[in-house]
């Protein structure tokens, strides 16, 4: 029998994570060209950049891992998690254009409330707003 939760019990996201060949380039992209903060680093047992986790606000961070084994990337169509969607305001996304653009990223496909394009791993990260500056959709 499970254990009834609180009437003010809740879920929110803690952290994501993504597993990179490369972290030095992924924290260029996720630090440098997004600009989220690091919270934290973390060493292998030799000493080796092992983890950074850069914040998300609201509490919650992105973890990015370096891989330790090799394997396939998920295609797009495949089932799994589709993309990491950022939350941007409306009136900057122009300037989040400009900026990807300056730092040579390509922004793959837009709709009218996301912007497009992948981490220097090929994962699909997305910039993403509400229809106006309140984030109702109504």
């Amino acid at each position: 029998m499970s254990e009834p939760l609180s009437s003010r019990s809740s879920l929110s996201v803690h952290h994501l994570a993504v597993v990179v060949r490369d972290l030095q380039r992924a924290e260029a992209f996720y630090r440098g060209v997004l600009g989220l903060p690091v919270v934290r680093r973390w060493t292998d047992e030799a000493g080796a950049p092992r983890s950074v986790w850069l914040g998300l606000g609201g509490g919650a961070f992105l973890a990015v891992e370096r891989a330790t084994a090799d394997g396939p990337t998920r295609a797009d169509a495949a089932p799994g998690w589709h993309c990491v969607a950022l939350g941007i305001a409306p009136s900057e996304r122009e300037a989040w254009r400009r900026r990807l653009a300056a730092a040579g990223v390509r922004i793959e496909r837009e709709s009218p409330y996301s912007m497009y394009a992948r981490d220097p791993e090929g994962n699909l990260v997305a910039l993403s707003h509400y229809p106006d500056e309140q984030g109702s959709t109504g």
